[in-house]
């Protein structure tokens, strides 16, 4: 897949006002220092469309990349981030359970992990948060390049223990940096998106 064209077309804090075009849609989640907006440039192939602060947690509403006038990429806001009070991390969670409850277009979640370190018990909660609406997903362990060759093997294994991953969902290893795992991703878009495309009368036998 090539990108060719990108906007951030839909900031949302709630249902009416997310895009009602219909679009294949794929959610990104991950702790607030994980490397989202990192990843989202790297994907789009823009060095600075998603805005990346020093200041985790900056993302505080449902932010809607219009890619190729073909599909969404849904970033939301962070979790796990300390400095965020009780009650805007209740408010981000309702946000991203409204979207989730009844969003037929979303296709599936990519979820964000740091691959330096073990998943959290955040990544856990959200891993199976996710689970529980039935959503599929696909693990991206970011900044894999700051992880030795030695320790790779050892690091996925410990990611795949921790969160038991379902038969269905996957694991990427992913580095902004090197761009390691990002044709991986972009082919795991298209093929889903192919999936979702309307069949045409004249396809029909």
């Amino acid at each position: 897949m090539k990108i060719t064209d990108v906007i951030l077309d839909v900031t949302a804090v709630r249902r009416s006002q997310y895009p009602e075009d219909g679009r294949p849609e794929f959610m990104l989640v991950g702790r607030s220092n994980v490397g989202k907006s990192s990843f989202i440039n790297c994907l789009i192939n823009r060095k600075n469309l998603a805005r990346i602060s020093s200041r985790p947690g900056k993302t505080q509403t449902l932010n809607f990349y219009l890619v190729n006038k073909e599909f969404y990429l849904v970033d939301v806001p962070g979790y796990g981030y300390a400095a965020v009070d009780k009650k805007t991390q209740e408010k981000f969670g309702k946000m991203i359970e409204e979207y989730l409850e009844k969003r037929e277009q979303m296709k599936r979640v990519f979820m964000l992990i740091d691959f330096r370190h073990k998943p959290t018990e955040d990544d856990v909660l959200m891993y199976n948060f996710l689970k529980y609406y039935n959503i599929p997903v696909t693990v991206v362990a970011t900044k894999v390049d700051k992880v030795g060759g030695s320790k790779t093997d050892k690091n996925k294994k410990i990611i795949l223990d921790t969160l038991d991953l379902v038969m269905g969902d996957d694991l990427i290893l992913f580095s902004s940096v090197t761009k390691l795992g990002r044709e991986d991703i972009l082919q795991k878009i298209d093929s889903l998106i192919k999936c979702a495309e309307p069949i045409e009368e004249e396809d029909i036998i």
